[in-house]
């Protein structure tokens, strides 16, 4: 079993992942036992629609109970805070356009590029990973490679 690195938050989200995915067991057990009170179970669609549904959802909590084992909080983790991590958010200004971004660098299960949280596997995270503060890192993107310059970089 890997260990998954994972936030507070993104722990607390499986957690709360788990919890729904058993309450959706439970609710699927009764609409089993609903459809088993109808008889004939061959031409049950509703049966047979719920064992599969059942199926999906074991399948889901195994998964996500496998993750909340193997899971490795970064806020308890002690890591060098001048150091680009898992955990970090990476403030950087573009060498070419001047523009200012700031990334989050999270696990994979946790990226959301929306909210500015990009998995480690990405090649930006990939490229900032060991960066230090006021380094110049050139990263190589899919349709280009960019230097930035890293202005920040904080464990929140």
């Amino acid at each position: 079993m890997t260990d998954l690195y994972i936030s507070k938050e993104g722990y607390k989200k499986l957690k709360n992942d788990l919890a729904k995915l058993n309450r959706q067991k439970i609710e699927i057990a009764q609409e089993i036992g609903e459809a088993m009170e109808q008889g004939d179970l061959k031409e049950n669609a509703g049966y047979t629609a719920a064992k599969e549904k059942q199926a999906l959802v074991l399948e889901r909590i195994a998964e996500t109970e496998t993750k909340l084992q193997s899971a490795k909080i970064t806020d308890e983790l002690k890591i060098d805070k001048n150091t680009a991590r898992i955990g970090a958010t990476v403030t950087m200004v573009d060498a070419d356009s001047k523009e200012t971004h700031v990334y989050t660098l999270v696990s994979s299960d946790e990226a959301d590029p929306l909210e500015g949280k990009i998995s480690i596997d990405s090649p930006m995270a990939q490229g900032l990973l060991g960066a230090k503060k006021l380094a110049n890192v050139k990263i190589k993107l899919p349709n280009a490679e960019r230097i930035f310059r890293v202005t920040e970089i904080e464990y929140k």
